[in-house]
Formats: C-alpha cells, structure tokens, sequence
C-alpha cells in the first residue's frame, strides 16, 4: 500500500463558506493550509500520473465542497495545469453558489441527454485556467446517472481535455452514489471532521475505498492549541516591513 498523501489540520469555523475573512493571522493559516495541500497534491498527482480525483467525506457537513473548491482554485491558480471541477453530488449540489456561476443545466442535464457538453463547461470568472459543471437540476436518481457508460465515457473524454479533474462527490455512507465510480478515479481524498464525525464512520468509509486510491485525509475541526504562536511567526513574516 502507498503511504498516505497527507493528513491536513483545519479548523471548522475556517469552512464557513457564507464567512469573509479578515487579514488576520487566522486567514494566513487557513490560506497557507490549503497552499500546502495544493503542493502536496500536485507532487503526488504528477508522481503517480493520475488525473481524476475525488474528494469525499464519511457524511454530510464534513466540509468537502468547500475542500474541493479551494483545492481546484490554488492548484489552477499556479498556472501550471488547466482543472477542471465537476459537482457530482447532484442531490445537493453546492459548487455553483461557491463561484457565482448558474447551477443549470448541469452534469445531471448532460447525463440524461438533454444538453450538450459545451452547454455545461463554464469557466471560472477569477481564476484562469480553472473550469466547472454544476450539478444541475435535481431529477433521475443520481447513483443510475453515475454507474452508466455516459459518465465513464465523459470523464475519460474530460481527462483528454484537461491536465486534472477534480470531483466533488456524495458523502459515501448515506448514499451509494460514490462508491458507483470508485472505479472510474484514479485516488480519493476523504475528509474528516474531528467531533463531528462518529470514528466508526470513518472506518466505515475507509472499507469502502480501494487502499490503494487512498491519497491522503483531510482532518477538519482540529483546534489549534498553539494558535498565538501559530499567529506571531506567521504575522511577523507577512507584514514586517522590509529593511
């Protein structure tokens, strides 16, 4: 088995997506988290050759989608990959309202062969190089649209068109959407948020994933018991004037 990619400590309160940060040293650390994450990411995805990953959760409100957002926005903000990220998790799809774009139609319209992939592709108004589907419009149960040979042969169409794509999937243990294309990833990343999540879900969770594609946790909900000295050495380092 492949050593894990990482195990990545946040807080809770820095996944409120309705939230504005401050320039403090709380928003320096939760931006240098995710900057680390992209670096490690992106080692690991250009070591191993992959191109599709997902990034899950045991269950809901452990903070994937806004993992997900983050991840695809700094790793396409470098300039070195064109990404694309995709809301599969049609049944409470979030990646639309994230980055201001229409949530319809959607990969949900284009499985069920309503619209075409052209009509769904849009690009990020911010971040170059960065791409998105919505999850559309709610309908067809999305666990028969995920199993299909048209989500199989689009993906593999996707990873012609771009250097990696992310997809923001269901939680895996209310719903078998995820685990219908486990299959059709190359790795997974599984968040976990610390006092929120019962462990034995995360096990749970973790049976239901290939070891193998297991590229690392994210640990949501850690407290930073050291975070004034966490703010002294970042603070001083962004804002000390220069000599």
């Amino acid at each position: 088995m492949k050593k894990s990619l990482f195990r990545l400590k946040v807080r809770q309160e820095d996944f409120d997506e309705k939230k504005r940060y401050e320039k403090d040293g709380k928003e320096l650390i939760f931006l240098e988290q995710f900057k680390a994450l992209r670096a490690k990411f992106e080692y690991q995805v250009d070591l191993r050759q992959y191109k599709v990953v997902a990034v899950t959760s045991s269950i809901a409100e452990e903070g994937k989608t806004i993992t997900s957002a983050n991840l695809a926005t700094n790793l396409a903000s470098v300039g070195r990959k064109k990404v694309l990220l995709i809301d599969t998790d049609m049944r409470k799809s979030d990646i639309a309202g994230i980055f201001n774009v229409p949530p319809k139609p959607g990969l949900q319209e284009f499985l069920a062969g309503s619209v075409s992939l052209d009509k769904i592709i849009l690009s990020s108004n911010s971040v170059r190089g960065l791409y998105l589907i919505p999850g559309g419009e709610k309908g067809i149960p999305p666990t028969d649209l995920l199993a299909g040979e048209r989500f199989r042969s689009f993906l593999k169409d996707m990873c012609g068109k771009f250097d990696v794509v992310i997809l923001d999937t269901p939680p895996i243990i209310p719903v078998a959407d995820t685990i219908s294309l486990l299959d059709q990833v190359d790795g997974v990343i599984l968040i976990f948020r610390i006092g929120f999540t019962p462990y034995v879900m995360l096990q749970q969770a973790l049976e239901e994933i290939e070891k193998t594609k297991i590229l690392g946790v994210v640990l949501n909900g850690v407290e930073l018991q050291k975070y004034k000295y966490y703010q002294r050495y970042y603070g001083e380092y962004y804002h000390k004037k220069p000599e």
